[in-house]
């Protein structure tokens, strides 16, 4: 398996079924975190001819000419690219028959303006996202060490991770979806058995979903060094505004499998969220870019954040998008409370109320 980091994910599949099973040459020092961290089956393809080295050559020439920022991934030696292209071979798998054309123009898009991370996961589309991943790397010729692969794995166990990286497989693991409690203990085992611990929790972040990202993680950063990446910046699509007047039929929320999005998007809190969306557009035309662009740019100004995954379905979605960088430099102490004063829901840690 060729990654950079390898994302436990509790919710990539259900608790049940036969995936717990012990292995009988493993220490027996280490079962009882096994009870908790449970073992990881890893079945990927190459992506790649890789030599693990202490730090990789990152595209910042590139990055130079397109304004793309790169930030330390929370303690360790690894710079990413603030924004990273998220999970477009799952969703165009399902959408569209030239995945493969389709999925390398963005990927192309995204290469040219800075972007060095990729994230993936082993279960999207049953494994051939990371398939077609691998593909397009080694038809474009793009060096291996200049790129950021994660994918996520499930049945998640430090000793695991620790061998995959003693191996040479993957350089960090983090986690995706995980607990700050969860996280504590994966980080005590680690201690405990002189094991490697994580380095980066994948979250959800976005202007309607901030405490876990603002409260929880800054704490888990300053204590042990996890830093964040995070994803769904637009939330699922609900902060484009184009659900503002109903569900268009070509959107995400008129499939059968996103029924649970069309019921957040009519609820009552739904509604309220669109009135408040309405309202962000005014300063997002201020500041001369677009809502999506006002979004993540919103959520780069947070500096705890390491990188911001972008999920889009077409060429001028992940154009837009990367825009962001360019707002970027005018999210002021002014506009971003402006935005705090329309949210009305910043969250605030144990410091705040001591303060």
């Amino acid at each position: 398996m060729q990654v950079s980091i390898a994302c436990t994910d509790h919710n990539l599949k259900g608790r049940n079924g036969d995936h717990g099973k012990t292995n009988t040459t493993s220490p027996n020092v280490v079962n009882a975190a096994r009870a908790k961290f449970r073992t990881v089956a890893i079945i990927a393809r190459s992506f790649g001819s890789f030599t693990p080295r202490h730090h990789i050559s990152l595209k910042e020439s590139t990055g130079k000419l397109t304004g793309m920022k790169y930030r330390n991934l929370g303690k360790s030696g690894l710079r990413v690219s603030c924004l990273g292209l998220g999970d477009l071979l799952f969703l165009y798998f399902y959408m569209c028959v030239h995945v493969f054309q389709v999925a390398e123009q963005l990927m192309t898009i995204a290469y040219e303006s800075g972007v060095n991370l990729f994230d993936t996961a082993e279960v999207y589309a049953s494994g051939k996202a990371e398939v077609i991943l691998g593909n397009i790397i080694k038809k474009k010729g793009w060096r291996r060490s200049s790129l950021v692969i994660t994918t996520k794995l499930y049945w998640e166990i430090v000793r695991a991770m620790t061998y995959v990286i003693n191996q040479g497989m993957s350089m960090y693991w983090g986690t995706s979806r995980w607990t700050a409690m969860e996280i504590m203990e994966a980080y005590s085992v680690a201690r405990q058995f002189n094991l490697i611990p994580p380095v980066c929790e994948q979250a959800e972040y976005h202007l309607f979903q901030r405490e876990k990202v603002e409260v929880q993680l800054p704490e888990l950063y300053h204590k042990i060094g996890v830093g964040a990446m995070t994803w769904s910046p637009l939330a699922c699509g609900i902060i484009t505004g184009k659900y503002e007047n109903g569900i268009p039929e070509s959107s995400r929320a008129a499939m059968k499998s996103y029924q649970w999005l069309k019921d957040k998007i009519v609820s009552e809190d739904g509604r309220k969220q669109q009135a408040k969306l309405k309202e962000l557009g005014h300063i997002a035309e201020k500041l001369g870019c677009t809502l999506p662009q006002l979004a993540v740019a919103w959520c780069l100004r947070n500096e705890g954040v390491s990188s911001v995954l972008l999920g889009t379905s077409n060429a001028e979605q992940l154009t837009e998008n990367l825009g962001a960088i360019q707002v970027l430099p005018k999210m002021t102490s002014h506009v971003v409370s402006d935005i705090d004063h329309i949210l009305g829901n910043r969250p605030y840690s144990k410091k705040d109320y001591r303060s």
